[in-house]
């Protein structure tokens, strides 16, 4: 887990609520906040003002911080993003948090050391691009495997059909929330009777994927 240190020249700013589902610690910053040195990475919220958030990536990079920058901008931005402004990497604003925190585990190298996920009797390996449950192999297709993944990522929480539609399909597919019950009945049944009621359905809500039960 990574440490982000948001910097912003609107401190009233809010991030999109895909922040939220990211499993790294976030705290937000002044530009000249000594904090900037315990990070390991910096997000410089660029969506309101470019140039600012341009001139902020400088002057961090002037002040000698190593964590690496990573600029949060809209689509407008993409014309005009330079490497000469410093950042290592940037992210739109309709990212999903899958897409954010797959960026910021690059940029860390956090990948490396920590590309298994283990949530209860489910192990997945994103390296292998393998999944296990109480140590037997699962075969499954690739949207099986990612819808399988974000659930391990976020055990004990509740989400929606329309989370998951948007963090496992993306936020452009247009197809109905039903294909989310249908991928969740197929992954049930490659879990098996003995690990199928780890995802338990939350009526008129989504799913919840139990690490025990």
């Amino acid at each position: 887990m990574a440490r982000l240190i948001v910097v912003s020249h609107d401190p009233t700013a809010e991030l999109p609520s895909a922040f939220a589902l990211v499993p790294h610690t976030r705290c937000d910053v002044e530009s000249d906040s000594s904090a900037l040195r315990e990070a390991d990475v910096v997000l410089v919220d660029g969506r309101r003002d470019l140039a600012g958030a341009r001139d902020l990536c400088l002057r961090i990079q002037g002040r000698d911080v190593e964590a690496p920058i990573m600029m949060l901008v809209g689509a407008e931005a993409l014309a005009v993003l330079s490497p000469q402004w410093g950042i290592a990497d940037f992210v739109m604003d309709q990212a999903g948090a899958a897409e954010i925190d797959a960026r910021v585990r690059l940029l860390t190298h956090l990948g490396q050391g920590s590309n298994r996920i283990v949530c209860g009797p489910v192990e997945v390996d994103e390296t292998a691009y393998t999944a296990t449950v109480g140590g037997r192999p699962l075969e499954l297709t690739y949207t099986e495997f990612e819808l399988l993944k974000y659930l391990a990522l976020h055990p004990n929480r509740v989400l929606s059909r329309e989370t998951l539609l948007s963090e496992v399909w993306g936020y452009d597919y247009y197809g109905g929330t039903r294909t989310v019950d249908v991928h969740i009945r197929r992954l049930r049944a490659k879990l098996g009777a003995e690990y199928d009621g780890h995802i338990t359905t939350v009526r008129n809500v989504g799913y919840r994927f139990a690490a025990s039960r």
